[in-house]
């Protein structure tokens, strides 16, 4: 399984026996599996099939699946009811003979609610058994026009995310490589911190200055951030190489990525250092953003 998005859309149209049906497919981010089906009455025998179908095709997404179905004309049938016309013309014969009024006409009493009957004609379960059949083939092909989108998406994002992540390694190693790092620059900017304090004319301990301008020189190096920075990157690059639903792992790298973006920036010595770390953040929250729409 590649990689795939977890947005998407799909339908398929068939017909079969003069019935028509028509299936709409839509998939959207979610944090787990959420399955939402719409069908007509009559097809409620065909949902657990599409469940298992949808949850072995996917792991992750919001699908709605909605199913339509146009039924051809039924046949119908025109019947007496026999129980009430006899009723109506016992009435009507009793009427007739203690009023003396002329008996009602045919058409009067087939117009009467109830003496006529409208029978439709109801499938037989051969002909629904075909029907649900046909459904079930055409919801096939609209889950594999799915999944086919899903997966396209999920190409283009794989080369979007390859791209940020290029990027976080490319920004990293202009930090690695500012000379602002070297051993002769961090001496002079303590050098500096120190000349102004003793500016100030306070007594000063010379050993206690000295382990103070160390803590400060180790609280400034961003080495071990570089370092994690570099095993996040090929462990997402890793990650992009693997089959199947990576995107809740890249989601977790991708809040690592900024934590340690935030704590680089934080101790950022000059301004080359602290223009890296906030282009990193950019692209950091850039990779957040995709990262949400991966499966």
């Amino acid at each position: 399984m590649t990689l795939q998005s977890m947005t998407g859309f799909a339908r398929s149209d068939g017909a079969i026996d003069g019935a028509t049906w028509h299936w709409e497919i839509k998939s959207v981010n979610n944090r787990g599996l959420d399955i939402r089906l719409r069908l007509p009455t009559g097809y409620e025998a065909v949902e657990p099939k599409i469940r298992d179908r949808i949850a072995k095709l996917m792991s992750r997404g919001s699908i709605n699946a909605n199913l339509s179905v146009a039924r051809r004309a039924q046949v119908s049938d025109v019947r007496i009811n026999q129980a009430v016309l006899d009723r109506v013309l016992e009435l009507a014969t009793r009427l007739s003979h203690n009023t003396g009024a002329e008996k009602p006409r045919v058409e009067t009493l087939l117009g009467l609610k109830g003496v006529l009957d409208v029978v439709e004609e109801a499938d037989d379960e051969e002909t629904l058994a075909r029907e649900q059949a046909s459904v079930i083939q055409g919801f096939e092909s609209a889950i594999t026009g799915l999944v086919t989108a899903r997966r396209e998406e999920g190409a283009r994002l794989k080369q979007v995310v390859s791209r940020q992540i290029d990027e976080i390694a490319r920004l990293a190693n202009v930090v690695e490589a500012s000379p602002s790092r070297s051993v002769e620059a961090i001496r002079r900017r303590l050098a500096e911190q120190v000349a102004r304090l003793v500016e100030t004319g306070q007594g000063l301990d010379p050993v206690r200055l000295h382990q103070e301008a160390v803590l400060i020189a180790t609280r400034a190096d961003v080495e071990e951030e570089l370092k994690r920075l570099a095993a996040h990157v090929e462990a997402a690059r890793a990650l992009l190489r693997e089959e199947g639903a990576i995107g809740r792992k890249l989601d977790f790298l991708a809040q690592e990525f900024n934590r340690e973006a935030n704590t680089l920036t934080s101790k950022a010595g000059d301004q080359e250092i602290a223009h890296a770390g906030l282009a990193l953040k950019v692209v950091i929250d850039q990779l957040r953003e995709q990262v949400q729409n991966i499966e």
